[in-house]
């Protein structure tokens, strides 16, 4: 046994919700190999001291744009249509060395906040890729995909300068380190390309069984032109074209009507909701209670760091229960149990992940957190996972751990030099960015 994890409370996730106070848990070759009341005969070579603290399986964020945490809070009092063209501004000078430096920023936030797995919707896949692999969580990247142009122009997946991207990263990333990293398909959204390319992602998402990420009614106004131009809501057009055949994952889905949550249940998507975000930018926030009774998958995500201020994944399970409650007039809509589920159980489901982690259970990667909960805002706790999701924030995070290997500890990140990356935004990245004589391009 490498590591043991002594006297702590575990909170499994497991098919019995089991709550084990007192625990042990044991961790193996990166595996939870012991997870019991009473302690190990087996002698660990590394004993941590969980008293007072509180073991949950690593929270996943499936929905983030990574490389935007160069650019919080640029946008936050301005309108939808002022705050998109500050960032296409910003985005349109940033390159690949301004978006690794700006992941791992951000993942070094996630990891602070007991984020043990996240999916990426962005460009600059690569680049994130690389930060990714340097810094050991675990990540479903996607290229969001675009394409203004008339739907009828001739378009060639093979000779496509965005699709031979997605081939490239495939080939290259899509099951680096024993599946730690994997590549998705990914269109911004419906309104951002056309029928020719969503065929091709769709052909060769296929034939390499990748998953799908992408924005999906997100705005009234987006339903509203989808509804003028073709007579379908865009659920309705995407699923015409066969997209939703892949294991989906849409992020917002705030203006599904009851026919889009009816068909998105029949094809087992999963839907991630963004408490958070989607609020802040004045826009109404999916029904989870409705999407679930649908039979989607509902899981939950931060959007990125430009979009939400954070990715504290205690303030989006949180918020969620919240607009649940308030929703639906009733203060039982949503417990406490269901958003810790959607931000881990629910998550392992979306990203694919289902049979390695989102559960503290002997065989599974020991993906965990390690919550403090000897902060006065704490005490007492009555109830442990009320006390997780209407309680505790992500800086109550004392370590963080991917695979049995410990990323973050006590304001340590073992494999992040934060100054360096620190460093590196002041030094380029910022200066690039808001200089008005530098540009750049995506890619």
């Amino acid at each position: 046994m490498d590591t043991l994890i002594s006297n702590v409370t575990a909170v499994t996730m497991n098919e019995k919700m089991d709550v084990l106070f007192g625990a042990y848990i044991g961790i193996t070759d990166g595996k939870i190999s012991y997870l019991d009341k009473k302690a190990p005969e087996e002698k660990p070579a590394t004993i941590i001291d969980g008293t007072g603290m509180v073991a949950i399986p690593g929270l996943i964020n499936c929905h983030t744009h990574l490389a935007t945490a160069v650019l919080r809070s640029l946008c936050d009092d301005l309108t939808g249509a002022e705050a998109l063209d500050a960032q296409l501004q910003k985005e349109d000078k940033m390159d690949s060395r301004c978006a690794k430096a700006a992941a791992k920023l951000a993942i070094a936030e996630c990891l602070r906040f007991g984020i043990t797995s996240v999916s990426d919707l962005y460009y600059y896949p690569n680049a994130t890729a690389e930060a990714i692999a340097e810094t050991g969580i675990k990540g479903n990247l996607a290229l969001s995909a675009y394409r203004f142009i008339d739907p009828n122009e001739d378009f060639d997946f093979d000779t496509d300068e965005q699709c031979q991207e997605l081939c490239r990263m495939v080939e290259k990333w899509h099951g680096h380190d024993d599946g730690r990293i994997k590549i998705d398909a990914g269109i911004y959204a419906e309104y951002t390309s056309n029928h020719r390319l969503w065929e091709g992602l769709l052909g060769y998402a296929s034939e390499q069984k990748l998953g799908l990420q992408l924005h999906l009614a997100q705005t009234q106004s987006e339903v509203d032109s989808c509804l003028d131009r073709t007579g379908l809501t865009p659920a309705e057009l995407l699923d015409c074209h066969r997209l939703f055949s892949l294991p989906t994952t849409a992020a917002g889905c705030g203006y599904l009507n009851d026919e889009d949550k009816t068909l998105l249940g029949k094809r087992k998507i999963s839907v991630v909701a963004l408490p958070l975000s989607a609020p802040k930018a004045g826009q109404k926030s999916v029904d989870i209670l409705p999407c679930v009774k649908a039979g989607m998958n509902v899981a939950l995500g931060t959007d990125g760091a430009i979009e939400s201020g954070n990715l504290d994944m205690f303030e989006v399970m949180r918020f969620a229960a919240l607009k649940a409650r308030a929703a639906s007039c009733d203060a039982a809509a949503l417990p406490a149990p269901a958003a810790l589920m959607m931000a881990t159980v629910c998550g392992a489901r979306a990203q694919g992940r289902a049979e390695e982690c989102g559960m503290l259970k002997v065989g599974l990667d020991a993906d965990l957190a390690v919550v403090d909960f000897s902060a006065p805002h704490l005490m007492p706790s009555h109830n442990v996972l009320n006390g997780l999701v209407f309680s505790a924030k992500g800086g109550d995070v004392a370590m963080t751990m991917v695979r049995g290997r410990i990323l973050y500890q006590n304001g340590q990140w073992p494999t992040i030099d934060l100054q360096e990356v620190v460093e590196e935004l002041t030094s380029y990245a910022i200066p690039k960015l808001f200089d008005d004589q530098k540009g750049g391009k995506h890619g």
